[in-house]
């Protein structure tokens, strides 16, 4: 190899496996961690994408952030991210929460679950007057030693409120719903870059971050 692609090459101070089968959100936290010298893999990377999902049955985001995590990581023997997020919206009293992802119950693929579970949001919003519908995503994020050991635990917010159609192109799951501002802006409008500094999982993240730049002494 020459000097000039030594240079070139990224120096991997920490390595993580995140421990999730949605490449959207692989993705988020890659773009986030990777130029602070932490190298981010999925399952599928490090050849553990069959294995068997933890059951995810905790009471809150944190308990199946903690869950997946401290399983995985015995499992793979690596060190691990796993995160938990949904959606809260208030006039449903907080649902769906630690459901979002499979509230509607319908959908085999990620895609399918995503339609059926907005349309299931839209219906049950649909009496809800505009200055009622506030809501917010929430983010919980646990890091998992590779012998499960916990090492750290945050949690991001990202607040607004739920629109009465889908907007939007960017995003996944209830991102085409969920009004960022007072323009009409969904979350799914946002850029990948913009979403990562307002998000609920880009706040987790960056909370996570300042964790490992003091555990590691990232540059």
């Amino acid at each position: 190899m020459s000097r000039m692609n030594q240079a070139s090459s990224p120096v991997h101070k920490a390595e993580i496996v995140v421990a999730t089968g949605n490449p959207h959100k692989v993705a988020e936290i890659r773009e986030i961690l990777a130029d602070r010298g932490v190298r981010v893999l999925s399952l599928v990377d490090v050849g553990a994408g069959d294995l068997v999902e933890p059951d995810e049955n905790g009471a809150t985001f944190a308990d199946n952030a903690r869950i997946k995590a401290t399983v995985y990581a015995r499992a793979i023997h690596r060190m691990v991210l796993a995160d938990d997020s949904g959606l809260a919206v208030d006039a449903l009293g907080g649902a769906p929460g630690v459901f979002s992802a499979r509230w509607s119950g319908i959908g085999r693929t990620r895609d399918e679950r995503d339609q059926a579970n907005n349309a299931k949001l839209l219906e049950q919003m649909a009496s809800i007057a505009s200055d009622k519908r506030t809501a917010r995503f929430v983010c919980a994020m646990c890091l998992a030693d590779a012998d499960g050991s916990v090492l750290a635990e945050t949690i991001g917010e990202f607040h607004g409120s739920i629109g009465h159609s889908a907007h939007g192109k960017n995003g996944f799951g209830y991102d085409p719903l969920f009004l960022i501002d007072a323009c009409g802006r969904t979350s799914a409008d946002l850029s990948p870059d913009e979403k990562n500094a307002r998000s609920h999982r880009g706040a987790a993240t960056r909370s996570m971050l300042n964790i490992l730049a003091q555990r590691l002494a990232l540059a």
